[in-house]
């Protein structure tokens, strides 16, 4: 049986050394553009070939993020993107754009793709339509159970991602537009400013505030270390620890812990879970812990109130303030440089840059020990002090990952004779060979296997080490040691180019067939929640009787589809035959357009975030291309949904008439509708114009 992929996050070249040191089998990464992660460092060009070179040496696959929504100007800069990477042989790219999915499986058949969580598969529909469409691998999204996950696996071929750790979305990802369309930050363009993560109140109709805390969108983080075991047996390939934006300390630790653990379930059936590890890891970031709707957590569990960033651990208690300095009694070791949060009405930090023990000036102090320190503001007596950031332990973890300690063991076989050296060196897979004759009847002191042994273990420098080194030697031989060290270095050189593997790189012409529709202005859509027979629009989409069922964004299972359906996720093509889809399968480019078009839909709807360069942009080029006219729909009133979550306020305060109230008093409606929880946009879209059927848009909507 094929053993479970851990793979690990990598925002620049020190963490992915990191994560590769910890023992990830995989990273992912991103570049300088087209990642869903623009506001991590990165990697230039450059970077990643050097990120490929250092991890195909290692035997660690590589994956780069192209998970950004694509707009039509970028189309050529994405390609040209995309073949660079594929020439210097990345394992394979995460893609979200449908159109920017169907145009690289054409253009390279040999490059692995895998459907980014952004893509919002979370059923086995939509798992079985992108393995028809050539698709490796699905990213399925976070809210996706275990159950479901199960039910996935046992009906299709697909290698199937689960993020097991780290940040989560409330909302289900590439499905949020709450930081688009209110600040201009698109989430699915990478550059999400963390609505999620501010200050809201929960309202009722009467503008009652509910909760507690300050945060009531903000979500703990997924910890699912014990339960990989399960995930393991029912055959998902990949377990994807999330962190592009943290350090390398944060990715070492995460990493190796849960390299333990699922080496651990391998050998003894039990996942090993070390509580100084866990504590350590809380000491370098937390939001406290979840286990997701993943592992059928409760509704309640999901989020943090209180604290939308790194909680840090409690390591004491304040036992007086006096005169600017304030007494903490330690519950751990503290060092100097290390920073702490003195927990009040208003939270302290604190730089630690010296501290004192009965007024001597120390720089350690340990557990029980009474330490004195500057702080300017007050502080009150009993204050729980929290470690945010323990420089001691960065240290250590840092020392470990610069001694390189992974290595890829080798076996050695060496054969001397006079006139004639043989060494071969084989890590499993690659075996290389090199020779020599300098090797003379020696006059005195002749060489010794443990000469020889010496010489060809020099690998220090190297990422090998020796599980087994055989030395056959005749007797009474001389070897120049020169000539035993070149050997070595010929001998290593080779293998490392062996195991720099080539992915073949092949490129086609993308081809793709796509009906032609009228272009004609025809009368407006309507959506609306409950029918009213009375009510006689000519086109209607509705949760209820209706002219067209609208389904959701979220759907376990399709189950209307023998009429026209709309339908708001990639699942309804593969199940439904006669469809309409809605704005959130994200289309923002004319290729988009045209891979829904050949899968049969009859009408697409536009993104809400593209404006009206970028429409007129799609429809001119899609003409050009194709020399068809698409049929376009376009919302131009209503109030947008922001977010669908499984997560819901609704239930936590057993409400369903609730608003969340930002720090501008703006309102936004918060709705529960089939166990979903959906977020609108404060202020109504109403931008009706004719000058949308002049560019080509077939039909305007209008959800009521």
């Amino acid at each position: 049986m094929k053993k479970i992929e851990l793979l690990a996050p990598a925002g620049n070249m020190e963490c992915l050394k990191a994560a590769v040191m910890a023992g990830c089998d995989a990273v992912y990464l991103g570049g300088s553009s087209f990642g869903a992660r623009a506001f991590s460092k990165n990697f230039s060009n450059s970077e990643i070939v050097d990120a490929i070179i250092y991890c195909h040496l290692y035997g660690v696959k590589v994956y780069v993020t192209i998970n950004t929504l694509v707009y039509e100007n970028e189309v050529d800069d994405f390609l040209n993107y995309v073949d660079f990477l594929h020439k210097n042989n990345v394992d394979a790219v995460l893609i979200q754009d449908f159109g920017m999915f169907d145009l690289v499986r054409k253009t390279y058949p040999n490059l692995e793709i895998h459907c980014s969580t952004q893509m919002h598969i979370h059923n086995l529909d939509g798992t079985l339509l992108m393995e028809k469409l050539g698709a490796k691998r699905v990213v399925l999204a976070r809210e996706t159970s275990i159950d479901e996950i199960k039910l996935i696996k046992e009906n299709s071929s697909i290698e199937l991602e689960v993020f097991v750790h780290g940040a989560l979305c409330i909302s289900y990802s590439g499905q949020c537009l709450m930081s688009s369309l209110i600040g201009g930050r698109s989430g699915n363009r990478g550059t999400c400013a963390g609505s999620c993560r501010l200050k809201y109140d929960v309202v009722d109709e009467n503008n009652n505030k509910l909760n507690k805390g300050d945060y009531p969108l903000s979500t703990k983080d997924l910890n699912v270390l014990e339960d990989i075991g399960k995930l393991i047996d029912i055959g998902v390939s990949s377990l994807k620890i999330e962190g592009r934006m943290k350090s390398k300390e944060y990715v070492y630790m995460v990493v190796s812990m849960y390299r333990k653990a699922i080496d651990s379930y391998y050998k003894n059936k039990k996942v090993f879970v070390d509580d100084s590890d866990l504590l350590n890891l809380k000491k370098i970031f937390n939001r406290d812990y979840t286990k997701g709707f993943l592992m059928n957590a409760d509704n309640s569990s999901i989020t943090n109130e209180f604290r939308p960033n790194h909680m840090g651990v409690k390591i004491g208690k304040v036992i007086d303030y006096c005169n600017g300095f304030c007494k903490i009694k330690l519950f751990d070791d503290l060092y100097i440089g290390s920073g702490l949060r003195v927990i009040g009405k208003n939270d302290i930090g604190i730089n630690v840059n010296n501290f004192y023990i009965n007024n001597k000036l120390v720089k350690h102090a340990k557990k029980g020990d009474i330490i004195s320190i500057g702080v300017k503001e007050k502080v009150c007596k009993n204050a729980d002090v929290l470690i945010t950031l323990d420089k001691h332990l960065n240290e250590i973890l840092d020392n470990i990952i610069d001694s390189n300690p992974r290595k890829i063991l080798i076996n050695g076989y060496i054969t001397v004779k006079l006139n004639e050296i043989k060494l071969k060196l084989s890590d499993g897979i690659n075996e290389v060979c090199v020779f020599s004759n300098n090797v003379f009847n020696a006059l005195n002191n002749p060489i010794t296997k443990e000469d020889i042994f010496i010489k060809i273990n020099k690998l220090n420098d190297t990422i090998y080490k020796f599980d087994n080194l055989n030395i056959v030697l005749e007797d009474n031989l001389f070897i120049p040691l020169k000539e035993l060290n070149d050997l070595r270095r010929k001998a290593i050189l080779l293998l490392n180019e062996k195991r720099l593997y080539k992915i073949k790189y092949e490129k086609k012409e993308y081809n793709i067939s796509v009906p032609n529709f009228k272009n004609e202005k025809l009368k407006s859509c309507f959506y609306i929640d409950k029918f009213d027979s009375k009510m006689k629009f000519d086109c209607i989409y509705s949760y209820e009787k209706n002219n067209i069922f609208k389904y959701k964004r979220v759907v376990k299972k399709y189950d209307k589809c023998t009429n026209l359906v709309m339908i708001g996720e990639i699942g309804g093509l593969y199940r439904c035959k006669n469809v309409y889809t809605d704005f959130s399968l994200n289309v923002t480019n004319s290729y988009t357009v045209a891979f829904l078009h050949s899968l049969g839909a009859k009408r697409i709807t536009l993104s809400y975030e593209l404006n009206d360069d970028q429409i007129y942009d799609i429809i001119s080029s899609y003409h050009k291309r194709y020399n068809k006219h698409p049929n376009l729909e376009l919302i131009v009133y209503g109030f947008e949904e922001v977010m669908v979550c499984k997560f819901s306020l609704n239930k936590l305060y057993n409400s369903d008439n609730l608003f969340l109230r930002d720090r501008f008093n703006n309102l936004f409606k918060i709705r529960e509708i089939d166990d979903f929880m959906y977020i609108y946009n404060y202020k109504k879209r109403d931008n009706f114009s004719e000058k949308y059927y002049d560019m080509g848009i077939n039909c305007l909507r209008f959800n009521l």
